[in-house]
């Protein structure tokens, strides 16, 4: 919180209000401070397979819709063995070839199932280890593996991938799992700072500036990470200003398309200024913690905070999400109303 008020320029706010207010603009900062519980404790297995062309494949039961899935786990994957990404196939929520999995949701997919995508790729590692020391007739520690290769160490004797996977025995030679179980939740949390502009005019509300901090303890991607959080960002500014469900006295719903429903778009948010101080978590294998709803849960009430604290000295004391401009426009029309009486 200190830091992001740091960041936001807090202690600089009123000088800012007086010189919005010159222009006829009513300006307000808000701020919503939250702990999240998510990666709920339960597991989620994964399963590594070296395959025929010297490949290795990745499934879990998780389902991806847009996180980035993937590629976190073929990192994973990387590090253990040494392969390239172009390498590397992730498959996940395919029941034919994934006995259990607990989905996609609650942040769950990178705590609980990074770290299992993990163990099951150093179990993998050392089974070629295994299967190299065989065929090069070397102790197993003394192998490495990189590039899709196994090699007796220091030495020019070697044997790819693909040659090793034909020369397994048994097909469980080129199978493994791993799999984390999580006794406690994860606790992600962080500070949203918003600073508005609303036109008395109009009851337009404009995002001025955006300021985030938050713990998400060791981070495995952080270009996916930030992008997370831009989205939570925009999804959670879209319910707090514009995103409505309309319905007639009858029951009809009248913002059935997005002719109707008014969604987020570019030109409605600012750069938004987004830091982590991150804390590795105490109850999670790897440290991490989860991110996926984060962006959301400080959205809205930062914005909301931002524009009650906008109107209050205009004599409005309550408003509603969405913050409309035609809600806006009446509260303060409203308000300008109870004084003149």
């Amino acid at each position: 919180m200190a830091e992001g008020m740091r960041r936001a320029g807090w202690e600089g706010f009123e000088t800012r209000r007086a010189a919005a207010a010159g222009e006829g603009k009513l300006r307000g900062i808000g701020m919503a401070t939250y702990v999240e519980a998510c990666a709920f404790p339960g597991s989620e297995p994964a399963y590594a397979e070296l395959q025929s062309d010297g490949r290795v494949s990745v499934k879990i039961g998780t389902q991806t819709n847009g996180q980035g899935h993937a590629t976190a786990y073929a990192q994973f994957v990387a590090e253990a063995l040494k392969l390239d990404y172009d390498m590397i196939d992730v498959r996940q929520g395919d029941t034919d070839e994934t006995p259990t999995g607990g989905g996609t949701g609650g942040s769950r997919s990178i705590p609980l199932g990074a770290v299992s995508v993990r163990r099951a790729s150093q179990a993998l590692a050392e089974k070629i280890r295994k299967l190299a020391s065989d065929e090069l007739e070397a102790a197993a520690a003394d192998i490495e593996i990189e590039g899709g290769f196994a090699r007796v160490a220091g030495t020019d004797r070697a044997i790819d991938f693909a040659a090793l996977a034909a020369a397994a025995k048994s097909p469980d030679d080129l199978k493994a799992m791993g799999e984390f179980k999580q006794d406690e939740c994860t606790y992600p949390n962080g500070t949203h700072i918003c600073e508005v502009e609303i036109d008395e005019e109009t009851g337009a509300v404009e995002i001025i500036a955006y300021t985030i901090v938050d713990d998400f303890g060791v981070t495995v991607n952080p270009m996916l990470l930030a992008g997370q959080i831009h989205g939570g960002v925009a999804q959670g500014l879209g319910q707090a200003l514009m995103e409505d469900t309309v319905y007639t006295p009858d029951g009809q719903l009248v913002s059935a398309s997005f002719m109707d429903y008014a969604m987020p778009r570019a030109w409605d948010l600012p750069m938004f200024d987004f830091k982590t101080r991150n804390v590795p978590s105490t109850t999670n294998a790897l440290g991490i913690k989860g991110a996926g709803e984060a962006g959301t849960i400080g959205a809205a009430p930062a914005v909301m905070n931002a524009v009650a604290d906008a109107l209050k000295p205009a004599g409005v004391d309550h408003i509603d999400m969405p913050a409309t401009p035609v809600r806006v426009w009446s509260a303060l029309a409203a308000a300008k109303a109870a004084t003149a009486a």
